[in-house]
């Protein structure tokens, strides 16, 4: 590792200030609440009395000194990459020939969604798999969400995401190396095959999208369950992409309310898990309440709402083309069942070498975090044959 100062890589300990959290009490206890229309269950958003008992029980019940330990049980860094913070976890199995893995969260995710994968990854023998498909894992913290703290600038979008990992994992000494990434990940995962594709192996994707072929031969050969996917999205989108235009067109007017309200902070974020999980109707029943509210924790400690939020303007204006060429890195897609944009197979391959496609009829959008033992095997047998 190069030690100059823009370079150097640094033990990272999380440990927030006890009266960042006699802050957050009193901001929970002194919670202003709105009225509610009578009856509207989710229909106009999270419903007051579940928020109301989810945020006494993270004011009097949830122990966040004991979910920092757990995170502080994963060695953590940071470094600074074209003048931004970047923390990571980098766990390194105890199999020197482990193949190295970046996998990259997306919005409103963290590195919380991964800690059920990380033991599975890099010691499979103690979880039941075969010890030549350990892994070494960098999972960092996008610039501008959570750890990573906020950006200081603009500019941040994918293509500028992707270059930064790229250069990570040459900081870390790993010239050969598999990426995953869902939501924003796989995107940014995409990109990053791309621009360092000389080094990366294969992809692995829990999130595609795949729009509907403008082409009247290609709907035509669409199946019946390829157009009640594709139906399904577009029914959907209207009403459960609000968070996304406000967040692309007016990221610094959310910031204000986001960054002051607790109370706001956990419903912008818990609204994406009761729509984007596999449950029937409440979002714990597939994140447990603690996970949960640790992932809505690195949001409101780092005060990352609204740089987190701007990775959506990046898209919404591009400083720069598409790209239209088709990805030539071997690519897994797997897909589970609830995510609510689960891709066409026939139409994934227009614009990526698909050579693994896995159906899974449980699990939704926070893939690794409510399904970790589909996730990680479905990682392992992709990733075995580039060992």
């Amino acid at each position: 590792m190069n030690g100059h100062a823009e370079t150097v890589v640094r033990p990272f300990v999380l440990d927030v200030p006890q009266a960042e959290l006699d802050d957050l009490a009193r901001r929970l206890a002194a919670t202003r609440w709105p009225d509610e229309p009578a009856g509207a269950g989710w229909s106009q958003g999270v419903p007051m009395t579940y928020l109301k008992e989810l945020a006494a029980y993270w004011r009097t019940v949830y122990d966040w000194r004991e979910h920092e330990a757990h995170l502080n049980r994963f060695p953590q860094f940071t470094t600074t990459i074209d003048n931004a913070n970047v923390h990571f976890l980098h766990i390194r199995s105890a199999r020197t020939d482990a193949l190295p893995l970046l996998i990259t969260h997306g919005w409103p995710g963290s590195v919380v969604e991964f800690l059920d994968v990380i033991g599975p990854l890099t010691d499979p023998r103690a979880h039941g798999g075969d010890p030549a498909d350990a892994f070494h894992l960098v999972i960092p913290s996008i610039p501008g969400y959570g750890l990573s703290g906020p950006t200081r600038e603009g500019g941040w979008d994918v293509h500028r995401v992707a270059r930064a990992w790229a250069e990570l994992m040459r900081r870390l000494g790993y010239r050969r190396y598999g990426a995953q990434g869902g939501d924003w990940g796989h995107a940014i995962t995409r990109e990053l095959a791309v621009l360092d594709g000389a080094h990366v192996v294969g992809v692995h994707l829990n999130t595609l999208l795949t729009p509907p072929p403008g082409d009247p031969a290609e709907a035509a050969a669409l199946t019946v369950d390829d157009r009640a996917r594709l139906d399904r999205l577009a029914a959907a989108e209207p009403e459960m992409s609000g968070y996304a235009k406000i967040q692309g067109t007016r990221p610094q007017t959310l910031a204000y309310a986001l960054t002051d309200s607790p109370v706001g902070q956990l419903a912008w974020i818990v609204e994406k898990f009761k729509e984007w999980t596999d449950c029937a109707d409440l979002p714990e029943e597939a994140v447990s309440r603690d996970r949960l509210l640790t992932n809505v924790m690195l949001y409101w400690l780092t005060a990352t709402a609204g740089s987190s939020a701007r990775h959506y303007w990046e898209a919404f204006h591009p400083s720069r083309p598409p790209r239209t060429e088709p990805l030539a890195t071997p690519t897994a897609v797997a897909v589970f069942a609830a995510d609510p944009a689960r891709p066409v197979r026939r139409l994934a391959g227009r614009d990526n070498n698909v050579v693994h496609w896995s159906e899974f009829d449980r699990g939704g959008h926070f893939a690794a975090m409510e399904e970790p033992d589909l996730f990680a095997d479905d990682v392992r047998t992709f990733f075995r044959r580039f060992r």
